[in-house]
């Protein structure tokens, strides 16, 4: 019998048929970024205060600007800096008719004593012509919570379109699953975009982010099927780098579309082309020989090596799937034992602190005050060198340091910058940007560490629950950034500065996977110096203390 690997090593393991699959699926990532992180703009709040219908017509009679109409009308409050600031969400409780308001702004109006009240009759902004959905809905003062859910429904999409479509994708195929995620995507995109009002706009989100990620790791696990094991590691790193180049498109296309709900169109219409992919891309000749489609499998395979300009010397035709003779597993393998279960409830923790600390500081770029565009720009550029920092480091040093040392690095960053005064601008954003480095670093290493630290059986399994943390900590972000902004704008980076020590410290507890093969049993995570295929019956005795009886002899599954 012939696997699939060795097929692979006569018909190419990256050759042209692969590359041109890769640059195809890495466009995938574009619109990605743009649902992902999309709020910055779509969502953006601008300067806003009590609308009063007098004052109103007396701006357009006058001719006053909105500043000069909200100094007039608008109470001064503390900040949360301290320092006097316009309100927002209160204006005088006062009848502007009355008190014989004319044109000219140099009169004195007697304020004292005058009480305050909410805003009854909505609120002016200052947007520049910018529409989000936040001015267009009145999503603020009290009703400023909504737009942290816009973003953690999103990720509530995330979390159970990935489990679901992760399904889909092992019985329909990943070539069908993503087809068809991609089709779901570009409807549900739509629909955001012409929703009537809040709730349905809500509703279609999270349907919405349902298709987006698990499309996207369909397309990711399809990629990885075809290529050569020394391949993958590298496609993944860069699979996810073109997420990045995704992040520097956004706020140029958002800088010339100034209606968020164009800028949704625009972002969603990728979705639709995607469907040529039928004609371009092969179904996963691994799925097929897990599924007993042999002859499906070969052809595909056959097709590959032809593009490749290679051929088959081997018979291909006894061509068998590597990944038949598996266990059944449970969560409970990932927690049953000391090391497992370390290594689990550290892996969790860092998909957790790697998705807050990096939607988080993307999502702040939009509260600070500067010029957004720039700001999300130059945060995205920094990005870039991630992928290269890891592909040099991984295997010169190791996993474990550079991925230590990413989250110490971002917790660090993130410390200084929430200190550092607003006068020494560029040296704040420079240490931002080195945060926003290193957590883009942790993000992309906690994928492959979290392979290499699990055995063959519950590989899958591992990677998938781990990963749910990071959804999880996408839904807690936009409620820790946003809320907590209200009372300090830098207690968010004080938040994340802890986490991503945290986070750092724990992964120097893992052990280092440099050069080590990759766990096939428990016991070679438990025992990892003992040699394989021993019989020695301490060691037995050893598993037998860490394992009910009834399941140590059943957890030897085949080498993938």
């Amino acid at each position: 019998m012939t696997t699939f690997d060795e097929i692979l090593e006569e018909a190419g393991n990256f050759g042209r048929c692969q590359k041109r699959v890769f640059a195809l699926m890495c466009l995938v990532s574009f619109p990605l970024a743009g649902v992902y992180v999309g709020i910055v703009f779509q969502g953006f709040t601008p300067e806003h205060w009590c609308r009063d219908p007098v004052v109103k017509e007396l701006q357009k009679g006058c001719g006053w600007s909105l500043q000069e109409s909200r100094g007039l009308t608008s109470p001064l409050v503390n900040g949360s800096t301290g320092v006097p600031v316009h309100s927002t969400c209160e204006r005088y409780d006062l009848d502007w008719n009355a008190t014989g308001l004319t044109c000219d702004l140099n009169q004195e109006v007697d304020v004292g004593g005058v009480l305050l009240t909410a805003c009854k009759d909505g609120w002016e902004y200052d947007y520049g012509g910018r529409e989000s959905f936040v001015t267009e809905f009145d999503l603020v003062c009290a009703d400023a919570w909504l737009v942290d859910m816009f973003q953690a429904m999103l990720n509530v999409g995330f979390l159970v379109g990935s489990i679901v479509i992760g399904y889909l994708a092992d019985k329909y195929g990943r070539k069908t699953s993503f087809l068809v995620s991609n089709l779901w995507n570009g409807i549900l995109g739509i629909l955001v975009a012409v929703s009537p009002n809040y709730v349905a706009m809500l509703i279609f989100r999270t349907l919405y982010g349902f298709g987006t990620k698990g499309g996207w790791m369909a397309g990711y696990i399809m990629m990885t099927e075809i290529v050569g094991v020394e391949y993958r590691r590298t496609v993944g790193v860069l699979y996810q780098m073109f997420f990045s180049v995704g992040l520097l498109f956004l706020p140029l296309l958002a800088y010339f579309i100034h209606d968020w709900r164009w800028l949704q169109v625009v972002i969603t219409a990728p979705y639709f082309l995607f469907l040529s992919y039928y004609w371009w891309i092969p179904e996963s000749p691994r799925w097929l020989l897990s599924q007993n489609k042999s002859s499906e499998a070969v052809k595909i395979t056959e097709d590959i090596a032809r593009e490749n300009r290679r051929v088959l010397s081997k018979n291909i035709q006894t061509l068998r799937d590597d990944n038949a003779e598996t266990s059944s597993t449970s969560f409970m393998d990932l927690i049953r034992t000391p090391k497992m279960r370390k290594h689990t409830f550290i892996l969790m923790f860092n998909w957790f602190t790697s998705a807050v600390v990096y939607q988080g500081l993307i999502m702040r770029v939009g509260i600070t005050g500067g010029n957004v565009y720039v700001d999300f720009l130059i945060s995205a550029l920094v990005e870039f060198p991630a992928a290269f920092l890891i592909l040099f480091t991984i295997e010169r040093i190791g996993r474990r340091l550079p991925f230590a040392t990413a989250n110490i690095v971002a917790g660090a960053s993130c410390f200084v910058t929430a200190f550092i005064p607003e006068s020494m601008f560029w040296f704040k954003t420079t240490v931002a940007c080195v945060g926003r480095l290193g957590i883009t670093m942790a993000f992309e290493m906690v994928v492959f560490v979290n392979t290499e630290l699990y055995p063959t059986f519950v590989r899958n399994l591992g990677v998938s629950v781990c990963s749910t943390l990071c959804d999880i900590g996408g839904i807690v972000a936009p409620f820790l950034l946003y809320r907590l902004a209200v009372i300090w704008i830098e207690l968010p980076l004080i938040i994340f500065g802890v986490i991503a020590f945290v986070a750092g410290g724990l992964v120097l507890l893992l052990p280092e996977t440099k050069g080590v093969p990759l766990p096939e049993t428990i016991n070679d995570i438990e025992f990892p110096d003992r040699p394989k295929n021993t019989e020695d019956t301490q060691e037995s005795q050893q598993m037998k203390n860490l394992l009910p009886s009834d399941l140590t002899n059943n957890k030897e599954p085949t080498m993938v």
